[in-house]
């Protein structure tokens, strides 16, 4: 197949802003884990498949199953529907955690709002 570059589950990608090596990302719609550090305008490998401890909205107890969402803004996991629905938990997390264990699997799905 002559038109396949690549299968994906790790983008190399110019970062938005500066990461820390194990820091999450939104790229438009695309979500993953930095695998090194970078500053703003520099490329980074995105792991976007995975399971990760990745910081989540402390205030929040989670279910293994739940779908979990990236708060773009907040820079942090939540259960309430926000930019992205990038996984979902793997682990129960108590309400004060400021930490989840979150399945990443690579699907491309961005929050819907009603007009």
């Amino acid at each position: 197949m002559k038109n396949y570059i690549q299968p994906g589950e790790n983008l190399t990608l110019a970062m938005p802003a500066a990461v820390a090596s194990g820091g999450a990302v939104l790229i438009g719609a695309i979500f993953g884990v930095a695998q090194g550090k970078a500053e703003a305008g520099d490329s980074v490998v995105l792991v976007r498949r995975g399971v990760f401890e990745l910081p989540k909205l402390s205030a929040e107890a989670w279910s293994a199953g739940d779908p979990v969402y990236w708060d773009d803004t907040a820079k942090q996991l939540t259960t309430v529907e926000a930019d992205a629905l990038v996984g979902a938990a793997v682990e129960d997390a108590a309400n004060p955690s400021e930490t989840g264990i979150v399945l990443l699997d690579g699907v491309i799905r961005v929050a819907v709002t009603a007009p």
